[in-house]
């Protein structure tokens, strides 16, 4: 709220992204409004930030690192007193619209030395953006002797906090968009007629529903349970965003493959709603660690 933020706690944060994937709105809100503050340290920075004119977000993920963030290949040394980054980043969620990236790295000297937290600005790195299968965007991003920021010295603790901060948005988000799967996949089994009857009147199919139904509860209670133990000591904490992440892992995939499922061949089509929320809901079981990771 200091930088002109609205001061969202968990709780009112969890209830937008709920919104957000029952509306299939593929805007970087989660990782510019809810991952990213919590990293950046510049107070210019976060009242961009804050008032929308800027776009900052999280580039952490390497090739071959396994959703390992704690010994990150990219490295930072000191030049002068400013810092040069050298290294890759991959899949930074809307890099190619982002103002700038946080950036973790080792610093030098690189052999057992922390991880730095690092803003760099998007204009002094080459940026490659590419769509993703969810129809979102994303970027890789390469660092040269990239000038950069420190904003943290000691960053893994705050790195840590700030991914489970994502998975806690993902998680709601995965509720929105299979409540909303759901919906639309009962309005079509009341709807669909089959021998006569409609596919509801089935009862091999509403078993099926029930299943469905009870995948979305069990996810949705530990997308709450996600939300109100981001603030626990850290040990708690990540155990507790790792157990949430493994059941919305496994509900997001049961709840999308029987949806599809009961929509028949048109569900895999893109002329029908259910198979871009399917698409949606698979990106999101990916994110911030899978299913077997966590």
């Amino acid at each position: 709220p200091e930088h002109g933020g609205m001061g969202f706690g968990a709780v009112e944060a969890m209830v937008v992204m709920e919104e957000l994937g029952r509306g299939l709105v593929n805007a970087p809100y989660a990782a510019g409004a809810l991952v990213a503050p919590s990293l950046v340290s510049d107070a210019a920075w976060l009242s961009r930030m804050a008032d929308g004119s800027a776009l900052v977000v999280l580039a952490h993920q390497e090739r071959g690192a396994r959703y390992r963030h704690d010994a990150p290949a990219a490295t930072a040394v000191q030049q002068g007193g400013d810092w040069a980054l050298t290294g890759a980043k991959h899949l930074a969620p809307a890099g190619d619209e982002a103002d700038a990236f946080i950036v973790p790295a080792r610093m030098a000297p690189h052999d057992a030395a922390p991880v730095g937290l690092f803003l760099v600005e998007r204009a002094r790195c080459e940026v490659r953006g590419y769509p993703t299968q969810d129809g979102a965007r994303a970027a890789d991003v390469k660092l040269s002797a990239t000038p950069a920021t420190l904003q943290n010295a000691e960053g893994l603790p705050a790195l840590e906090r700030a991914i489970d901060i994502g998975i806690a948005a993902a998680c709601a988000e995965g509720v929105g968009a299979m409540d909303r799967l759901v919906a639309l996949t009962v309005e079509y089994m009341n709807t669909r007629k089959q021998f006569g009857a409609t596919l509801a009147s089935f009862q091999a199919l509403r078993h099926r529903m029930a299943d469905v139904k009870m995948q979305l509860e069990l996810a949705r209670g530990m997308s709450y349970f996600a939300s109100l133990k981001l603030n626990e000591p850290a040990p708690q904490r990540r155990r507790a965003l790792s157990q949430a992440k493994v059941q919305l892992g496994q509900s997001m995939r049961f709840v999308g493959q029987q949806c599809i499922q009961l929509h028949g061949g048109i569900g895999v089509t893109d002329e029908v709603a259910a198979s871009h929320y399917f698409k949606r809901l698979t990106m999101l079981e990916l994110a911030f660690g899978d299913t077997l990771h966590h």
